[in-house]
């Protein structure tokens, strides 16, 4: 695999929540009590994930549009991502930044309990929009029509199906890539529930592989070690397919650095190395 270029300028617009990543040895059942033996804390959620791996795919500051709530857990997820490379633009909000549980088992099932609302970064927001349009490639995950509309600018624009169909819709803009788990009852999207469609739909199936559209079937990766659990897998996929797509190779070499990125992530507690 080629290197990425050391000059591709990136972003991604979107949520986060803080999360408290738990390992335990069963997933607890009703009225039972589990003990975690391994813990750990991360700003984390779709776009925390991706701009965090573009970051580190490139060795370049990435800049993230989010939202968050005046409060520690704010202060806290901010100051965490720029260590982790990340340049975070916030819209600050007087609720409260979400939170997230995330418990994995000695099999790597897992479960997720999240607390609070997404807080999501718009565009009457006073954040400097203008900047996507220098970028090479933005992966949105959150934020609305007129957001999305604003992030267009780029050269590539991907997102997730959690942005939430109303807002596909009104926005009414072709999307480079549209990119969600086929696997996650809340990113499938019924064939022609776009008007604009996306110029490649890629639905992810875990060790499957996944589905690209128009393309047919491509096959994941091998791990590059133990399988120790999945959280942020599917958003490490797509942080490698949209630098692939910014960097202009081909949908084959995006969607293998994706694969890449995933099967990595699948290997590490939390989704950061």
């Amino acid at each position: 695999m080629r290197s990425l270029p050391a000059d591709l300028k990136l972003a991604v617009v979107g949520h986060l929540e803080w999360v408290t990543f738990l390992a335990v040895n069963e997933l607890p059942s009703p009225g039972q009590i589990s003990r975690a033996h391994r813990s750990l804390e991360e700003p984390a959620g779709a776009g925390a994930v991706v701009a965090v791996q573009l970051a580190q795919l490139t060795g370049q500051e990435v800049t993230f549009f989010t939202a968050l709530g005046k409060d520690e857990i704010g202060a806290r997820s901010e100051a965490r991502l720029r260590e982790l490379g990340v340049n975070p633009v916030v819209a600050w909000r007087d609720q409260p930044t979400r939170r997230g549980i995330s418990l994995v088992d000695r099999s790597s099932d897992r479960a997720i309990t999240v607390i609070g609302e997404r807080l999501t970064p718009v565009a009457q927001d006073p954040l400097p929009w203008e900047h996507l349009a220098n970028c090479a490639g933005v992966f949105v995950s959150a934020t609305d029509s007129r957001g999305l509309r604003l992030a267009r600018a780029a050269k590539v624009l991907t997102a997730t199906p959690r942005l939430r169909l109303p807002v596909l819709r009104e926005a009414n803009i072709n999307l480079d890539a549209l990119i969600g788990s086929n696997l996650d009852p809340g990113e499938r999207l019924e064939e022609g529930a776009l008007t604009t469609a996306p110029t490649l739909r890629i639905a992810t199936e875990g060790e499957q592989g996944g589905i690209l559209i128009p393309g047919g079937r491509f096959e994941a990766q091998p791990l590059p070690a133990p399988l120790v659990e999945t959280y942020g897998c599917g958003d490490s996929f797509a942080a490698g397919v949209t630098a692939g797509l910014a960097a202009g190779w081909s949908t084959t070499e995006a969607i293998k650095l994706g694969a890449q990125c995933g099967a990595a992530c699948a290997t590490r507690f939390g989704p950061y190395v």
